[in-house]
Parts: C-alpha cells; sequence; structure tokens
C-alpha cells in the first residue's frame, strides 16, 4: 500500500492520488458485480412464484390484511392489558366472602360473595336449568374457543334488521369474564377486553368449570347472583328441587333480570319464560312435547312484594369489606352498614321520577347520587338509572368532569392565601398560555365582590384566582380533600378533570363539618360467624384532622349560601333549612352536578350520558338541583337540624324555635319530643304552613329568591366549563339584598 500512496523514496511523501482512485473503482466495480450476480440469483428462484391477474390482486389484498391486522392486533392488546393485570390478583378467591348486610338499625337488608363450598356443584343442578341457560345464552358454548363468531355475526345481523339492539353476541365465556374482572359500562374498551379475557379464560378453565363460575355470578334480579340465590329467593328452594317451568324463568332472567324479574312484573316473567322454552326446542334439548307441561302450568313465586334491595350500595359495601377485612381465613361475614333504607328509598324515587319526567327531552339517560353525614357515613347511594339493566355503579366508579363544581375548592385555597368574600376582583380577560377561558355570556362584568363571582359562577374569576394564588396550592388542597386525581393545568378551575360523586360529595362535607377531614365509609362494623368483632370504625379508623380553619369555612359557606338563594342554584332551595351548595356543568354540557349541604346531610347528584355524548343543554341549576330538592325534602324529617357554619338558621327554624320555646311552658312533654328530633306533629306542620304562607304573603320570605329583572320560573344557569360564545341568563340578585334579609334574620 505504501508504494502506490507514497513515492518509493520516502523523500517528500507526496499521496499518489491516481493509485488511490484506481482502487477505489475497482473496489466498487467488484462489489457491483457481485451484488448484481446475487441479486439475479434470487430473483430467479422466486420467479417461480409470479402470479397475476385476479390471483395477485387476491394475495394483494391478503398482504395488506395480514399487515393491517398485525398491527390492529397490536393496538387491541395494548388496550387490553389493564383487563389482564386483574388477572394477576388471586380473582378466584376475591369473591369467596359471603357477606349477610345489615342497615344502620340492625336489620338484614342483603347479601353479597358466595363460598365455593357453599355452593351448588354442578353435576347437582338440574339439566333442564343448563339446558335452558345454554339455549337462551350459548348454544355453541362447547365448540367455540371463548367468542362466538357465528353468534355475534347472526345477532348483528338481527339487530339491523330490527334497527335495534334484540339480540346479545356475547358467549358466557364473555358475559363470565365481564362479571369476573370488568364494569359492565358499555363501551368498545370494555368489548376489546372482554374478548381477549373470554379466551384467556378458555385457556385457563375447562369449558364446565366456565359454566359453573357463570351459574354462581351471573345476577338474577331481586339482589339475587347466581341459580341458587334465586332459586330461594323466588321459589324459596334450592335450584336442586327447581322444575323446568321454574328453570325457564330463571334462565329469561340473565340477560334483562330488570325487565322480567318476576316479583316486579310476573306476566313478562312468564312470557319470557315462554321464549326460553321455544329457545330449547329449537336448540334440540328438549321436544315440544317435554315442554309442554311447562307451557301448560307456568312458575309460581314467593310473594315479595314488600321486598327491596339496595343493590347500589350493597355493591359498594362489599368493595369495602374486601378492602377492610385482611384475615383471609375469614369469610363468612357480618357487615353492619351506614345505610338508612329511607333515605335510600327516597333518593332512588327521586333520580327515576326526575329521569322518567325529563330525561327524554334533556337527552340524559344516566344519573348517580351521593347523600352523606358530615363525617362520611354514607347514608344513600345510587349508582344509575336501573340496576337490573346495568351493575356499573356511576357513583363510585364513574370519572366525570365536576365543571364549576370545582370552583369551591379554587374559592377555599383563595381565602387561605388572604382573600375575603368581599375582596374586589376582576371580570376581564385572563390567559394561561394560548388558553384564555371565558364565561357563558361571552362578555365581562368588570370589578365585583369575590362572592358575587361565585355565586354568578364566573369562569374568567375561577382561572384567575387560581393562576393568582397558585395552581399548585389549589392541587395540593384539592389532594388534601380527598380528590387524587386531580393534576395542575390550565383550567383546572373550571373542573376539567374526572372525580366520582362519591370522591366530590366527600369534598363538600369538609365544608359541611367545618373543615375536618372525611373520608367517605359504609361499613360500621364487622362480625364473624362466630359473633366476634372484626373491624368497628369508631375503633379501627383514625380521628379526622382538621383540614382548614373553620373562619375560611365559614367564609367559604357564606359564599354557596348565596348561590343557592340567589345565584345558579336557585331550584335547591328549601323552604324549612338553610342550604348550600354550587352547580357544575361541563364541556358541552356533557356532565350536570349540583353538590348541596345543609347542617345534616351532605348530598352530590350527578347527570349525563355513559358515552359522554352531550345533553340537551342540561345544566346543574336543572335537574340535579331539582333532584337533589326532591330528594333532601324527604331526607329531612324534622326542624332539628343544625347549623350550618357560616350560615344563620332558616327563618322557618327559628319560627319552630320560638313556637317550641312557648309549647315548653305548657306542654313539656311535646316540646322535649319534638326537640329530641321526633317527626314533625301534625299541629306543628300545619302551623309552618300557616306561617309560611303569612309571611309569603308578607313579602318577607320569598321562597323561590327571584331576582326583580329575571321572569317567573327562570334560572340562571352556570357557566359551562370550555363552552365560550353561549348565552347566559340575566344576572342574579345582588348580594346586598341576601345580606339584608340576613341580617333581618338574625336581629
Amino acid at each position: 500500500m505504501r508504494d502506490w500512496i507514497i513515492n518509493a523514496t520516502g523523500k517528500k511523501k507526496r499521496v499518489n492520488w491516481l493509485a488511490l482512485d484506481s482502487w477505489i473503482d475497482a473496489g466498487l466495480f467488484d462489489t457491483w458485480s457481485g451484488f448484481r450476480d446475487w441479486w439475479s440469483g434470487y430473483s430467479s428462484f422466486f420467479a417461480r412464484f409470479h402470479v397475476s391477474g385476479l390471483k395477485r390482486l387476491f394475495y394483494e389484498l391478503a398482504s395488506e390484511g395480514a399487515t393491517l391486522g398485525t398491527a390492529g392486533l397490536v393496538v387491541v392488546m395494548a388496550f387490553a392489558i389493564p383487563a389482564f393485570e386483574e388477572t394477576n390478583t388471586a380473582w378466584q378467591t376475591t369473591t369467596k366472602y359471603s357477606v349477610t348486610f345489615l342497615d344502620r338499625f340492625g336489620n338484614e337488608i342483603g347479601k353479597r360473595g358466595i363460598l365455593h363450598s357453599d355452593a351448588v356443584p354442578l353435576d347437582e343442578i338440574p339439566d333442564h336449568m343448563i339446558k335452558a341457560a345454554l339455549a337462551t345464552e350459548d348454544r355453541r358454548f362447547f365448540s367455540h374457543i371463548g367468542i362466538d363468531f357465528l353468534g355475534t355475526f347472526r345477532a348483528l345481523l338481527e339487530n339491523v334488521k330490527a334497527e335495534d339492539v334484540v339480540q346479545g353476541g356475547s358467549s358466557i365465556t364473555q358475559q363470565l369474564a365481564k362479571n369476573l374482572f370488568l364494569t359492565p359500562e358499555r363501551s368498545l374498551k370494555r368489548k376489546v377486553n372482554e374478548a381477549f379475557l373470554a379466551i384467556w379464560l378458555e385457556a385457563r378453565l375447562t369449558k364446565l368449570d366456565i359454566l359453573k363460575l357463570y351459574l354462581d355470578r351471573a345476577y338474577l334480579g331481586g339482589g339475587a347472583f347466581g341459580v341458587e340465590a334465586a332459586s330461594q329467593f323466588y321459589f324459596n328452594k334450592s335450584v336442586r328441587n327447581i322444575t323446568l317451568a321454574e328453570a325457564a324463568m330463571m334462565a329469561g332472567l340473565f340477560k334483562a333480570p330488570s325487565r322480567y324479574a318476576p316479583h316486579l312484573d310476573l306476566s313478562a316473567s312468564r312470557a319470557r319464560a315462554n321464549v326460553v322454552l321455544n329457545n330449547m326446542v329449537e336448540a334440540g334439548y328438549m321436544t315440544e312435547g317435554q315442554v309442554h307441561g311447562a307451557r301448560l302450568n307456568p312458575a309460581d313465586i314467593v310473594d315479595r312484594n314488600d321486598f327491596y334491595s339496595p343493590d347500589w350500595f350493597l355493591d359498594y359495601a362489599f368493595e369495602e369489606i374486601r378492602k377492610i377485612m385482611r384475615d383471609p381465613e375469614e369469610y363468612v361475614l357480618t357487615a353492619r352498614t351506614t345505610v338508612d333504607i329511607s333515605l335510600q328509598k327516597a333518593a332512588d324515587a327521586s333520580v327515576q321520577t326526575m329521569l322518567r319526567q325529563h330525561g327524554r327531552a334533556k337527552r340524559v339517560k344516566q344519573a348517580a347520587l351521593v347523600s352523606m353525614e358530615k363525617d362520611g357515613a354514607v347514608r344513600a347511594l345510587v349508582g344509575g338509572k336501573d340496576y337490573g339493566t346495568s351493575q356499573f355503579n356511576r357513583a363510585t366508579h364513574a370519572l366525570r368532569q365536576p365543571g364549576s363544581s370545582f370552583k369551591p375548592y379554587v374559592y377555599l385555597t383563595a381565602l387561605e392565601n388572604g382573600y375575603t368574600p368581599s375582596s374586589m376582583v376582576v371580570d376581564g380577560p385572563r390567559h394561561c398560555g394560548r388558553w384564555s377561558p371565558r364565561n357563558y355570556s361571552g362578555g365581562y362584568r368588570g370589578r365585583m365582590p369575590m362572592a358575587h363571582a361565585l355565586m354568578r359562577s364566573l369562569n374568567t374569576v375561577a382561572v384567575g384566582l387560581s393562576l393568582d394564588v397558585g395552581r399548585e396550592k389549589v392541587v395540593a388542597n384539592a389532594h388534601k380533600i380527598g380528590l387524587t386525581h386531580i393534576k395542575k393545568t390550565c383550567s383546572i378551575a373550571l373542573g376539567d378533570q374526572g372525580t366520582t360523586p362519591l370522591v366530590h360529595t366527600a369534598g363538600y362535607a369538609v365544608f359541611a363539618n367545618g373543615g375536618m377531614a372525611v373520608k367517605p365509609y359504609a361499613i360500621e362494623e364487622v362480625r364473624n360467624s362466630r359473633g366476634e368483632i372484626l373491624y368497628r370504625h369508631d375503633r379501627d379508623e383514625p380521628k379526622p384532622e382538621r383540614l382548614f380553619p373553620l373562619k375560611k369555612i365559614e367564609q367559604l359557606n357564606s359564599m354557596l349560601g348565596l348561590v343557592v338563594t340567589s345565584g345558579t342554584a336557585r331550584r335547591a332551595q328549601l323552604p324549612f333549612t338553610t342550604a348550600a351548595g354550587k352547580t357544575g356543568t361541563s364541556s358541552a354540557w356533557r356532565d350536570a352536578w349540583f353538590m348541596g349541604f345543609t347542617g345534616q346531610y351532605v348530598t352530590g347528584v350527578w347527570m349525563g350520558n355513559d358515552n359522554y355524548t352531550p345533553t340537551g343543554g342540561l345544566t346543574g341549576g336543572n335537574l340535579p338541583a331539582m333532584t337533589w330538592k326532591e330528594y333532601m325534602s324527604q331526607a329531612h324529617a324534622t326542624f332539628s337540624i343544625p347549623q350550618i357554619p357560616g350560615l344563620p338558621l332558616h327563618l322557618a327554624q327559628v319560627a319552630e324555635q320560638k313556637r317550641l320555646e312557648e309549647l315548653r311552658k305548657t306542654n313539656p312533654a311535646v316540646a322535649a319530643s319534638a326537640r329530641a328530633g321526633a317527626s314533625m306533629p301534625e299541629e306543628t306542620r300545619k302551623a309552618l304552613q300557616s306561617l309560611l304562607s303569612h309571611l309569603e304573603r308578607a313579602g318577607r320570605l320569598d321562597i323561590e329568591a327571584k331576582p326583580a329583572e329575571q321572569k317567573a320560573g327562570t334560572t340562571q344557569p352556570e357557566s359551562p366549563t370550555l363552552a365560550p360564545g353561549q348565552r347566559q341568563g340575566a344576572a342574579p340578585a345582588t348580594v346586598d339584598r341576601d345580606e339584608k334579609r340576613r341580617a333581618d334574620l338574625s336581629r
């Protein structure tokens, strides 16, 4: 190499550029020649596979389909990862608890869970029960791999023909996967997870094991899970002894237990049982002659007219049991809960009545309600419109944007950092990066007291306060209260991040109790099968600590009281006690909230749609506030309601106190009973109505608290989160008017 790069003499050591160029050219030529020879041989080998015409088109489509299918499989698998994480737990033992639940007064209200050792073995379940289930739910159960592709395609065609969902395509394995690992919410993500978990179950368990788990876990109405519990509930006997007609009736409950539950609609249940008998004949499991007797003699059930099961609350309480219990050896338990059945019934009725009367007009299909004491004891919990249709508990598991109902956490942070309700704030343009909030009206109102801004639910002021005091402090307070999902964003003040109604209601309980920490709970006491106390809330849980100074909470409550009397929540006013709270509406009216409290109960109401579609302009001051008022009017049975920190007693309560004081002088026993919290005597109720009518006629009691410039029957909605440019109603009444009325009452 040295010879052709450097002269041989080596005296001046010059580079021989001609020799170097020749060497590079020769090397490139040899490389190219070798590559051409290799490519020629490679092409000759694959030339034999050359296709053209329709065959080539088919192969091209198959190739592209395989590529896209592989990519889609990777994406779908990514969606399914969270579901597969659930299989890492001891999923076959987590549901072994058998819990009998009692209400707050010690009355049995239902059961949850099942002990595998107590369940009826599969070989003891009658053959006609198994055939009825298979014929109705999954005729190809023993031949598919967990997903019945033919059955799904057939159901899809039937649904298209009917232009409605008339048949389901889920196999028994898919339904079991949903019951074991997933929530019952209707979404594409859940269906993807359900399909993968079904295949996973088929690989881990035998067909008989899957069938047994399904028959033990399926919800069949009346608070009964599994065929044994359902047989005991409807027929008062073991599933071992049921007839063909009874088996057909139970098999008809798998898909729609609320619609066909015999204790709710016996005729519809019998009609559904007849369909099941038809399915058994069509599937070839029985002949028409064998089912003829069952058609002529339909099943009868035991009388359950007085039955009521607080299923949403029981599901929540069962989850709490599994968190509380640390001893895996104790599975048969009795738990005394916090639920008040009278309040639970009132909550159910309020939600269902409001959705039935106004849901279609407002294009809203679902709702949730949580009501608790100021210390977090949950008295009522409604997780949706119909438990039989969907057991997804929206009260405890649905993360929904709170909208403007999040603003009190921002205002509390401002109060902690030197602001007062009378501090002047500016309703004007604010910026966070490139984003700028807008009010519901799209305009600005200039300077005003901070109490006015919260009363009117102005977005610009709330965002400005979060920027002025520091969004980090707002996040810290939200976490301290219990909203741990909240993160720092520009629009944090407008409730842009999800929270559950249960957690949100507990947050407002901090305001109602004067600033003490609140952790919602459903279990008061747990005992084992020997009667030994395993857990007691007042003994085993830490004492609540103070989170905020009482003075700051009183200031906040004074502003929240104005929201109800003169702001966006006037429809939530109660004629017998003082109330405070805040409305909330998320972007495009997808979520509507009213969070409010009296001196006794804290209640939160959410309304929206599971698929996040916008409602028909529904705001928190509309149906949620009306539902809240309907429920709270039934929840309070006496005038003995404590005073809200920072707010005066209601005029009706003041009048009742005076009446009792006079009554004490003439009839001490009756006065003592009323002061102890007994139900209102009839004469007391009549006297109250007379007093309220007199005061209203005299102009001293404005029940509706309508501003003078606003037309009767209208309500100013709050500003929806991130929904600028939309018209807002007239401005609410001034704070001065309300403060004057409160001053009169205090005198």
